[in-house]
């Protein structure tokens, strides 16, 4: 359909209440029972298991896989809590196709791994159907307390196993709900029936974490008094800012931060009700962008382009994903990166590109110019951390923080984990990681 008014064409309501429904939907439904016995028995049990090394929690692949093929989903379960108590929300939203699935021993004789993901969504879900609480007990308290700031992955898996430990966590978050990115940053097909929710829920039930929202560092949180008021601070604030394509006119209307809108697609009541323009360009490479873009085509875009300033084996989001979005629609259009923002009465109507090429490991502009037009231009080219909410205090590299092996800061009584570290993988199992290390590190700290 052309567009039929002047200027940008930007509304709500584009499709039948009926095909949101349908568009947002479970991306892989969870297994049936007999599927999972059957891809579980796929499984070569082996003894030194790539697919274990390979995953950055450390689960233990092959046993919860052979649990599941004799018939005990809850010992499945507890096998993968027991490293991972996010367990659930990485099976839908890690790139197991890049990481254990791709050193399966069937994907590199076959072409055709075990689905691991699906078979640990396939245990988790199980045990959190048939039980109200996670499965450990905590211990008895040790008087001390800990600052977890962050309620995201890192600080969920930092606070739940502090508690284990038996100190008293208080669990910090900017905003009004926890989940960090799981609740406010992933696609909503990834993540449907309020999981985030769910899970954290979940993780709390453990006990001795109290949860404090619309807590914000640097604005009503100050490190010191946390360092003062606490015995160990633990912060995985994850990275609050968004990078800007220095453009002008990138105040315009029409032109937006991929984060916040997918924040507000993922708690809108009715996606019917939610903005979206017939013509879309998405600038960025990574997963944040394959996400918008994908959904933005869910909504009912018309045309929607993901620009990239490199060649597609250089984006960031793996091969699955890229395919994804074409398979929804969406355009791939590389070595291409903007140059101006076209507007008109105050809103955006397009973007010019420049191509660009690969000049001796430097990416240069070749001049050539391409004009797409746009009613909506959003921004995935990477978040930044907000260092001035540091007060100063800790050393950051590359605008991150800088940690050891256990995750502790330059100051001794302070660790971090997340996306908000140097070094990170910027995903939700590494952050997972990161809050178990430092968690098992403060304790010890603690201990002494």
């Amino acid at each position: 359909m052309t567009q039929t008014k002047a200027g940008p064409d930007i509304a709500a309501g584009r499709l039948p209440q009926e095909a949101y429904t349908e568009n947002f939907s479970d991306l892989h439904p969870l297994l049936e029972p007999h599927e999972a016995q059957v891809e579980a028995d796929r499984c070569y049990f082996c003894y030194d298991a790539p697919c274990m090394q390979a995953c950055p929690t450390s689960i233990d692949i092959p046993q919860f896989i052979r649990q599941i093929s004799t018939g005990n989903p809850t010992g499945s379960a507890k096998t993968i809590f027991d490293q991972n108590i996010l367990g659930g929300m990485c099976a839908r939203v890690c790139p197991t196709e890049t990481l254990c699935e791709q050193v399966c021993v069937r994907e590199i004789a076959e072409g055709k791994p075990v689905q691991i993901g699906q078979l640990q969504r396939y245990a988790t879900d199980h045990y959190m159907a048939e039980n109200e609480t996670q499965p450990y007990q905590r211990a008895a308290s040790t008087g001390k307390k800990v600052a977890v700031v962050g309620a995201g992955p890192a600080g969920l898996a930092c606070a739940h196993r502090l508690a284990m430990h038996g100190h008293d966590v208080t669990l910090f978050d900017a905003r009004e709900k926890a989940g960090g990115l799981n609740e406010f940053g992933i696609a909503s097909y990834k993540s449907v029936d309020n999981f985030a929710a769910r899970e954290v829920e979940f993780v709390l039930s453990i006990g001795g974490i109290e949860l404090k929202t619309g807590s914000r560092l640097g604005d009503n949180l100050i490190l010191a008094d946390l360092r003062a008021s606490y015995d160990a601070v633990f912060l995985g604030i994850g990275l609050g800012g968004v990078n800007a394509l220095g453009l002008d006119g990138e105040d315009k209307g029409g032109s937006l931060d991929s984060v916040d809108y997918i924040a507000n697609l993922r708690q809108a009541d009715d996606l019917g009700k939610l903005p979206v323009g017939r013509r879309v360009v998405v600038i960025g490479g990574g997963m944040t962008a394959v996400d918008i873009a994908v959904q933005t085509k869910l909504l009912g875009a018309d045309d929607v382009t993901i620009a990239y300033r490199r060649g597609q084996d250089r984006m960031n989001a793996s091969e699955y994903e890229q395919h994804l979005a074409q398979t929804n629609g969406v355009k791939i259009m590389t070595w291409a990166q903007p140059k101006a923002l076209v507007a008109a009465n105050g809103s955006v109507t397009g973007i010019e590109l420049e191509r660009t090429q690969d000049q001796d490991g430097s990416l240069t502009g070749t001049g050539e110019i391409v004009t797409l037009e746009a009613d909506m231009v959003f921004k995935a080219i990477g978040q930044t951390l907000v260092d001035t909410d540091l007060g100063g205090a800790l050393t950051l590299e590359k605008g991150r923080i800088v940690v050891d092996a256990d995750r502790k800061t330059s100051l001794d009584d302070v660790w971090a984990g997340g996306d908000c570290v140097a070094g990170g993988e910027d995903l939700t199992v590494a952050a997972v990681e990161d809050g178990k290390i430092a968690a098992e590190a403060i304790n010890a700290a603690l201990s002494a």
